[in-house]
């Protein structure tokens, strides 16, 4: 072979022997971003967000994110506050409810860290929102059903009405302070009830374009039980309303199915006094 071929050669050799180096650097780093490498998820092993206000009979509540701190809060709640030593509630749909519903979601800002605390809180405009051993005692004795139709007289910030949404078909829920109406409509349909419609007005005479109904809940007192709310109790159904004015009792009233009403008395209670016709109708 002469010089020049010999040359030739040599400098093919060596182009060969540095592409192959080349070649074998690119397959041990891998393919480059530009290369279009992407992940996968299987959106059916994907984690569910977590949801608040699940109807249980109703439309299911949209969902929305929780500090799993407040799902502690109400287990507490539940088993010292609703089953503990003289705060018997006996109902498991009840307490399965009182578990469930999202109860900082209907308080200020600046009180839900007091949100599962059993007591009364303010929610503006002189109102408040009911302890929660009283919403799930007065939810107990109507005994509401998953086909019923129920009255939340005196709506507040909604809470009382969430807890009857889960378990009946159809709450209706008045409410005399128009600003408080408006927020827990906004709010109720935030959290995903399309079980509940709230109206602006005075409950004294009940929703009489709705009745009847087999549930009636009065979170307001009066000092004394007006008929048209017992008028608009269908056969069968229960109307919890606290009566009185210093001193004030949980009442318990029922219509049988031959049409009879039935009266008893329950606990001493304290609730704000009703206002609008109630107020002008003091004896």
């Amino acid at each position: 072979m002469n010089r020049p071929n010999r040359s030739v050669w040599m400098a093919l050799a060596v182009i060969c022997l540095v592409g192959a180096l080349v070649a074998a650097w690119l397959l041990a780093r891998g393919p480059m971003p530009s290369e279009g490498r992407t992940s996968h998820v299987d959106p059916a092993s994907a984690e569910a967000p977590p949801f608040l206000g699940q109807a249980l009979a109703g439309e299911p509540a949209g969902a929305r994110p929780e500090d799993p701190k407040f799902a502690r809060m109400r287990a507490r709640m539940v088993e010292e506050d609703l089953r503990g030593p003289g705060r018997a509630i006996r109902s498991a749909k009840v307490l399965e409810v009182m578990a469930h519903v999202p109860r900082h979601e209907f308080v200020p800002e600046s009180l839900r860290y007091r949100a599962y605390a059993d007591h009364p809180l303010p929610i503006g405009h002189d109102q408040t929102i009911s302890q929660p051993y009283i919403v799930a005692l007065m939810t107990e004795l109507v005994e509401p059903t998953a086909k019923g139709r129920a009255l939340d007289v005196g709506t507040g910030s909604g809470y009382q009405a969430a807890v009857l949404a889960e378990i009946c078909k159809e709450v209706y829920s008045i409410e005399i302070v128009k600003p408080l109406a408006e927020e827990a409509r906004e709010r109720l349909g935030s959290l995903g009830y399309k079980n509940v419609t709230v109206r602006h007005g005075d409950g004294y005479r009940g929703w009489p374009e709705k009745a009847p109904f087999d549930v009636i809940i009065v979170a307001a007192a009066p000092d004394h039980v007006p008929q048209p709310l017992v008028d608009q109790l269908a056969p069968g159904g229960k109307l919890v309303i606290p009566v009185g004015r210093s001193y004030q009792q949980l009442l318990v009233i029922e219509r049988d199915q031959q049409g009879k009403v039935h009266r008893r008395p329950n606990i001493a209670v304290m609730f704000v006094p009703m206002t609008g016709e109630a107020q002008q109708l003091r004896q």
